[in-house]
């Protein structure tokens, strides 16, 4: 379906001041529980969205019901039963292969009619998320066109959904990449309780162990298993107590981190960040360790990590402001930031 949006945004820098209302257009498609779901930046600052079917003329009127800003997708829901009639749902299906041929689905700008296009997986790895800007998660690359209007639309092998496109890459040439299951898996299991939390956060850095003589003096064998904890960079208070400066990560559930700190994830070295988003918000990671010589068990609850929400794009939150003696105040944002330009 396309995705016709009406948002107007607030001004950071005079934080009482809002945009005029403009008008974009994205893409999306019918899962079960008659749930649309695209991007969640085709609908942030949403103040109308409308829904198109493909080859109907009429405008159906939708609302957002769940939205992820992390891993930018969205669940949309339609009142009106008329939209329903004649569709049918896409199923889901796995991550697909490196080499393995997808297509993409949706309205890309330049026109009205839907438009398909079809390329090759070319890599498979933990991206920046450009929606949210601080965060990394399991993204697939491809050469298929993705370019905007296309965000929101499903990528399609073997008449299953394996991927959501949802951004590129502006140094790149022929590249697209998308949201795979285990993202979009994520999601819907999490708003099965009526909330989204989001994806947890270990809050952990981790730096590589290839140097023999740092392995030697962490009585660590010299071969290609572990990464060194290099920092606590959160204040989970479990993490504090539980983990500590210096400890190896060996494994994290059924995943061996190799020292580089990549782990074999259905036949890609991947970071074994991935294994830690697989967790939703409170569950217990079991982790090994190697501390002091020898080998620890840990269980490891993982959380939402909120603290560092101004480091990342911010999304339908007006931003605070208090005047003081006619000295304007405001938060220090990612958002502040990108207002003043592209150097900041």
């Amino acid at each position: 379906v396309q995705i016709i949006k009406f948002s107007q945004q607030p001004n950071w820098i005079e934080p009482w001041r809002f945009s005029q209302v403009s008008k974009s257009t994205g893409s999306g498609f019918l899962i079960r529980d008659g749930r649309v779901m695209t991007n969640a930046h085709v609908v942030s600052w949403s103040k109308q969205i409308l829904i198109r079917r493909y080859q109907d003329p009429k405008p159906y009127p939708a609302e957002i019901e769940y939205v992820g800003h992390d891993c930018d997708l969205a669940i949309l829901k339609v009142s009106d039963p008329a939209f329903y009639r004649g569709m049918e749902s896409l199923e889901f299906g796995e991550l697909p292969e490196v080499r393995s041929t997808v297509v993409t689905y949706g309205y890309p700008a330049g026109g009205d009619q839907i438009s398909y296009t079809r390329g090759v997986v070319s890599r498979i790895e933990m991206q920046p998320y450009a929606h949210i800007a601080n965060r990394s998660f399991l993204s697939v690359q491809t050469d298929a066109a993705i370019n905007p209007g296309n965000s929101g639309g499903p990528v399609i092998q073997e008449d299953k959904v394996v991927g959501v496109s949802f951004q590129g890459n502006a140094s790149l040439e022929n590249t697209g990449f998308f949201i795979p299951t285990q993202i979009i898996q994520h999601f819907l299991k999490d708003i099965e309780d009526g909330t989204y939390h989001g994806f947890p956060d270990a809050g952990l850095a981790m730096a590589p162990l290839i140097n023999p003589a740092y392995r030697d003096a962490l009585k660590l064998d010299d071969d290609v298993t572990g990464a060194r904890i290099d920092r606590i960079i959160y204040p989970f208070p479990e993490t504090h107590e539980l983990i500590q400066i210096d400890d190896v990560l060996l494994k994290v559930g059924d995943y061996d981190v190799g020292s580089d700190g990549l782990i074999q994830f259905k036949g890609n070295r991947v970071h074994a960040g991935v294994a830690f988003d697989a967790a939703q918000h409170g569950d217990v990671l079991d982790l090994t360790l190697w501390r002091d010589g020898k080998q620890v068990e840990v269980k490891l609850p993982v959380y939402v990590n909120r603290a560092d929400a101004v480091e990342g794009n911010q999304y339908d939150r007006d931003p605070p402001f208090l005047i003081v003696g006619g000295l304007v105040f405001t938060e220090l944002s990612r958002n502040y930031l990108g207002s003043l330009g592209g150097n900041w």
